[in-house]
């Protein structure tokens, strides 16, 4: 059987190739059941918005699984001094160095603002802070992305909870080749099929939020994903048979009765 190895971030092993993130669920309760259902080891916080107040029995924060990482996240930060920001209050939460970073340029695509984005990476490294930069398929950001320091790329497979799956597969694959950190597809990503051909590829991981949350049973698509990511992993592994153009028959013909 094929043998794999584990992903590994900035010195962090993690057990699954899927992280997933908590916005959108309809209550808290479905958001425990479909993150422990994921198989994840990360979980992603957008803390501009939660009530960071609330430590409650009910609360947000006490609704994460415990065994799981909180990745804090930038969503919603335009620009670079609140993204930069917002990874500091994480850090003064003690959440952590490792955070997933975002700096939107457009409120009707979500697409992130790429200058704006090396920038607070390359301030946010300098200070000793795991950066995860959310981008977009363009090989060249993702290189000065890993210039900077990033500890991964995470290339979007299409807008922020669109559903569309991967539109530029031959970006990625570029994107692949080149880096020489994890790359993780994150955004766009619509049900476990989408999953599984990102895996294919050669990604290192995928993550998503929407398509769990927003699907009519989070709980089981949450299932559904980890079981496409670990599919999608192995038959990476494994192989696949070269495309052909013609039809070639499975059985041979040496031996066959005249």
């Amino acid at each position: 059987m094929a043998q794999d190895r584990p992903l590994v971030i900035a010195g962090t092993e993690l057990k699954s190739r899927l992280l997933v993130g908590t916005g959108k669920y309809p209550d808290f309760h479905t958001m425990r059941a479909a993150l422990e259902a994921s198989g994840s080891d990360v979980v992603t916080v957008a803390l501009r918005r939660v009530d960071l107040a609330a430590r409650g029995e009910d609360s947000f924060f006490a609704c994460l699984p415990t065994h799981m990482t909180i990745l804090a996240n930038t969503a919603g930060c335009y620009t670079v001094e609140d993204a930069v920001r917002t990874c500091r209050l994480a850090r003064e939460l003690g959440l952590g160095p490792m955070v997933k970073l975002e700096v939107i340029g457009d409120p009707k695509t979500l697409f992130p603002d790429t200058h704006g984005l090396i920038e607070a990476a390359r301030i946010l490294v300098a200070e000793g802070f795991v950066v995860l930069p959310y981008t977009n398929d363009d090989p060249v950001v993702a290189k000065r992305l890993e210039e900077v320091g990033c500890a991964a790329i995470m290339p979007l497979a299409a807008p922020i909870g669109s559903g569309l799956g991967i539109r530029n597969p031959h970006n990625i694959r570029l994107i692949l080749e080149a880096a020489k950190v994890p790359v993780i597809v994150d955004a766009g990503v619509g049900t476990a099929s989408d999953a599984a051909v990102a895996m294919e590829m050669g990604c290192d991981g995928v993550l998503m939020n929407t398509a769990i949350a927003g699907a009519r049973d989070p709980v089981a698509m949450a299932n559904a994903m980890r079981l496409a990511v670990e599919a999608g992993r192995l038959a990476w592994l494994a192989g696949r048979i070269p495309r052909k153009a013609y039809a070639n028959a499975s059985s041979p013909l040496e031996g066959a009765i005249e």
